[in-house]
């Protein structure tokens, strides 16, 4: 009997350790952050290009051809810039402004040597951010460009 309590013990938690290592669904892992730049880590010093990469909690990443979708929507990139004054708006698609309506969670983007913040805004299908602002921010210090 002493056997089969100490077999079952090790059975549940080599279950519960294997489940509290996946963050799969696009959780952003351990955080309790709706969003995460899970790459790279703030004050990182870094080479470009420079792949970031995000995860989401409590909301669903894809495509923006898909529609405005309650909970769903897509990543976009604010580099060296704040957010949107006015988060009823599109975001603006331009060099510090990059779009991810494929759905992707992870993008290479190409820095100059030197500091630079990068934010991370949830937006739904219609490129339109939710409010509040589903966001995060990482500063890195480009070292090396290749």
């Amino acid at each position: 009997m002493k056997i089969i309590s100490k077999v079952t013990a090790l059975l549940a938690l080599a279950l519960f350790a294997g489940c509290a290592g996946q963050t799969g669904g696009g959780m952003a892992p351990s955080t309790g952050k709706a969003l995460s730049i899970t790459t790279p880590i703030t004050m990182a010093n870094v080479s470009s290009p420079l792949k970031v990469c995000m995860a989401t909690n409590g909301f669903t990443v894809e495509p923006a051809k898909k529609g405005v979708n309650p909970g769903k929507g897509h990543h976009h990139l604010i580099i060296d810039e704040g957010l949107p004054a006015d988060l009823s708006l599109p975001v603006a698609k331009d060099g510090t402004h990059i779009h991810m309506g494929d759905g992707s969670t992870c993008k290479t983007i190409e820095l100059s040597k030197g500091q630079h913040t990068i934010t991370a805004l949830f937006a739904q299908g219609n490129h339109v951010p939710y409010s509040p602002a589903v966001t995060d921010s990482v500063t890195v210090r480009v070292v090396h460009v290749d």
